[in-house]
């Protein structure tokens, strides 16, 4: 029997059942009030090794590869439905909450595991790390699929934040990594790496931002699957090179995006269309790949560190963040603060970088990778769900009348 499983047209079967049953199980939770990713976690968890699907998978090297893959698709995507004109006021205020917002969500998440948990230093600043950037998919469907009229450039603050907050996370998570190994550098050694990373990363985006428009518009594809295959091109190529060449290749599929969204040519509604599939089916893939992956067992001896650095998280360390990082712009009244700090929802980004410190051996990376996945379950059930609740109870927006969604159907 096990044979037949790995038969191509069994292999293809199953995966095809999983898909869709994902695909089902996302819009279920979304009709009951949670993130779609919460269903898409779900389906991975009961098709594992402990749920009724009995599926053994523990390959966390290849489980890292599909995530690294699927969240620059993602981003991707992101970047091109990005309207610039919206979000450039907002460009210095989401850098600040992207870099220095990351940075200190991650001290006060370390300096917590240390006092409460008895964490080591090098797991508490990796745990840290990890939890400090919110997740782009998480944002970008829940903003999107909000019935709220939100004020004050609100979207365009959180959207660019997340979209550009991911290159700081994974930086300090790789510098912390490069800690455990025999040659340890120094810690402002690292800041000429980091600015190399950004401006590297940054650069090959708007190189492929502007390449992709013009490949588009050079080569008479207005319509139909070869401009799809090029803007599949030009995502992988943005990560690509930057990767290669010492920047960060998140934030180079990002920008990449972004610009390109800002370029007119005859194919950009239906790549955009395109690029908007392709992300949705990363999220089912790499969401479903994550709930294969974990061991629901695992989560019971954490739950009480789980629940203390997630309201830590929720409570201190965003806020915390958020306070510092836009009191100094006076377009940002407290009560947008209190929701930019509720609205940083954590998702899969987290877990793809908890599985780092496994990947390398880290000592403690499992209780890591099991903390995290505490952490993201509990801020998509608890955090996304109150999106509307929250926005209404704070005056951020409402929701539109039934007369004007007359109106505009």
């Amino acid at each position: 029997m096990l044979q037949e499983l790995f038969r191509p047209e069994f292999a293809m079967l199953l995966t095809g059942l999983l898909l869709a049953a994902t695909v089902f199980a996302g819009l279920l939770t979304s009709r009951i009030g949670f993130p779609a990713i919460v269903g898409f976690l779900a389906l991975g968890i009961l098709a594992g090794v402990e749920g009724p699907g009995g599926i053994a998978f523990d390959d966390y090297l290849l489980t890292q590869g599909v995530g690294m893959v699927c969240l620059a698709f993602i981003l991707f995507s992101g970047g091109l439905d990005t309207n610039w004109r919206a979000v450039r006021p907002m460009l210095l205020p989401a850098l600040m909450l992207a870099t220095l917002g990351v940075g200190i969500t991650a001290g006060v998440v370390a300096l917590s595991a240390i006092l409460l948990l008895d964490f080591a230093p090098l797991q508490a600043f990796l745990l840290g790390a990890v939890v400090a950037s919110t997740d782009a998919a998480a944002v970008f469907s829940v903003l999107r699929s909000s019935d709220l009229d939100l004020q004050d450039d609100v979207p365009a603050l959180l959207e660019l934040e997340s979209g550009s907050n991911d290159p700081m996370a994974i930086f300090l998570v790789t510098a912390l990594l490069g800690f455990t190994a025999a040659s340890q550098p120094a810690p402002l050694a690292l800041l000429p790496e980091f600015a190399q990373q950004m401006i590297v990363g940054a650069g090959v985006g708007l190189g492929v931002g502007y390449l992709l428009p013009e490949s588009l518009k050079r080569m008479g594809l207005r319509q139909g699957g070869l401009a799809f295959v090029v803007s599949i091109a030009g995502a992988l190529l943005a990560f690509g090179f930057a990767s290669i060449l010492g920047g960060n290749g998140f934030l180079a599929v990002y920008v990449a995006g972004v610009f390109a969204g800002t370029r007119a040519f005859a194919a950009k509604p239906i790549v955009r269309t395109f690029q908007d599939g392709l992300a949705w089916l990363a999220q089912v893939v790499m969401f479903l790949t994550l709930g294969l992956l974990l061991t629901p067992s695992n989560l019971l001896p954490v739950m009480g560190a789980g629940l203390a650095i997630t309201l830590v998280l929720i409570l201190l360390a965003r806020p915390l963040a958020v306070f510092v990082c836009l009191l100094p712009f006076r377009r940002f009244d407290t009560r947008t603060m209190l929701f930019v700090s509720w609205a940083g929802l954590r998702g899969a980004v987290p877990i793809v970088l908890a599985i780092f410190p496994i990947v390398a051996g880290v000592e403690g990376a499992f209780a890591i990778f099991n903390v995290v996945f505490f952490v993201v379950l509990v801020s998509s059930v608890v955090q996304g769900p109150s999106i509307n609740r929250i926005a209404k109870w704070l005056r951020i927006g409402e929701a539109p009348s039934a007369e004007a969604v007359k109106e505009d159907a």
